[in-house]
């Protein structure tokens, strides 16, 4: 399972024009779901992503997690983090995982965070979704489940 996460100041996705989730401060996180990967993963991402200390304290050090600043998170599918670009011009799709199983791992990790007390809103899986943020930082972190 890979995960971009950024540091927001504000997110929100839209679908069909409407605007579907929406958070103050937090994070973002692209989340695209592998074939190989299972609920050991999803709960990885989850505890990673309720407890990684990016926010900054008073002294100005990221030293404070989502959970320390009272955020939430917003969780949008994304397949194409699991993009091979090395042959051709046309990125190769074959590491994300089947919709079905995707699906239900991308809902483990939503669920996860929920149980940990974190506020937590969701882009809708599959659809065409356009997503907005104010990066704050700006801070860009990735997450591999694989390479943890």
């Amino acid at each position: 399972m890979r995960a971009v996460i950024q540091r927001v100041k504000r997110a929100s996705v839209t679908v069909d024009g409407q605007t579907v989730s929406e958070i103050g401060a937090g994070m973002l996180v692209l989340l695209g779901v592998g074939k190989d990967d299972s609920e050991n993963d999803s709960r990885y991402i989850a505890e990673k992503l309720s407890f990684l200390r990016i926010f900054e304290d008073s002294e100005r050090k990221m030293n404070l997690s989502v959970q320390d600043i009272k955020g939430s998170v917003l969780v949008v599918s994304q397949f194409t983090l699991f993009a091979d670009c090395r042959k051709g011009r046309r990125p190769s799709f074959i590491g994300a995982g089947d919709p079905e199983a995707a699906q239900r791992l991308y809902k483990e990790v939503v669920d996860h965070l929920k149980q940990t007390g974190v506020p937590t809103a969701e882009g809708i899986f599959q659809a065409s979704m356009q997503v907005e943020l104010v990066n704050d930082g700006p801070v860009t972190i990735l997450l591999d489940s694989k390479k943890g």
